[in-house]
């Protein structure tokens, strides 16, 4: 079984879906309602965050990524807003 590792809440649909595209492994959204979605999929970026948008933020939502750097830019982007890292 797959652990989430980041509880996002508040996310800006536009940012995310740009992180999104740079993330090199696959990224999977979990609902609380025990849903999981292929974020990497157009279709899946479809179905799920239609239903999570509250307007035009995501509610709430787990993320689980196969690659840790991947994980690192969706982390900062809930964090601080942004995916970049500081200098």
């Amino acid at each position: 079984m797959i652990t989430p590792i980041l509880r996002m809440h508040n996310i800006d649909v536009d940012a995310f879906l740009r992180v999104l595209e740079g993330c090199q492994g696959n990224v999977y959204l979990m609902t609380g309602e025990g849903d999981k979605l292929n974020l990497k999929s157009r279709l899946c970026q479809l179905i799920g965050l239609s239903r999570l948008i509250e307007g035009g933020r995501i509610s709430e939502a787990f993320i689980v990524c196969d690659n840790k750097s991947d994980e690192s830019k969706l982390f900062r982007l809930n964090l601080l807003g942004n995916a970049e890292k500081s200098a």
